[in-house]
């Protein structure tokens, strides 16, 4: 699947998009499982629960989040791929980690979680005629196509997996 153009996405997206490299999308979101689950298991417990300063998410909090923006951003990316015309709304990230108490999770079901996401989200695109890929939906007030959604979602993962990498 080939990345998005300029114009298919809100340029605040492309903060992500510039950090995702390649077309082989199944390929890199595979890999980057991998790469999360290897990380979490070599830091162990203890790390995932300890944010890196005052006020910040534990690693717990920042796979959590991860995996609702995946789950929003593929509903955006089925809906408009299935011609929806009524804009969808954005969403908060604080409220959505405060409320999910991701501190309480076992870090193995979150983990679990991530991994039955990404496979969903390969299965969906898989069933996914390629012209549907560039409709135009709006999410948040802004135009959007669900082949940027699909794309934003490695971009976001490699945002948060640097974050993770550089400060905790």
């Amino acid at each position: 699947m080939d990345q998005p153009k300029k114009g298919d996405y809100s340029p605040f997206f492309s903060t992500y998009l510039n950090l995702v490299t390649g077309n082989n999308y199944e390929e890199q979101v595979l890999n980057q499982s991998n790469s999360l689950l290897k990380l979490f298991h070599e830091k162990g417990t203890a790390w995932s629960e300890k944010p890196y300063a005052e006020g910040k998410w534990t690693p717990k909090e920042v796979l959590g989040h991860i995996i609702d923006t995946e789950r929003i951003m593929t509903f955006r990316a089925l809906c408009f791929a299935r011609g929806e015309k009524s804009s969808l709304p954005g969403f908060d990230q604080d409220p959505y980690v405060l409320n999910a108490r991701f501190g309480h999770v076992p870090i193995e079901n979150l983990l679990d979680d991530f991994v039955s996401q990404r496979m969903a989200l390969v299965s969906l695109i898989r069933t996914l005629h390629e012209d549907t890929l560039d409709l135009v939906g709006t999410a948040n007030g802004n135009p959007i196509t669900p082949r940027a959604l699909f794309w934003i979602i490695p971009g976001h993962f490699i945002h948060h997996l640097n974050i993770l990498i550089e400060r905790y």
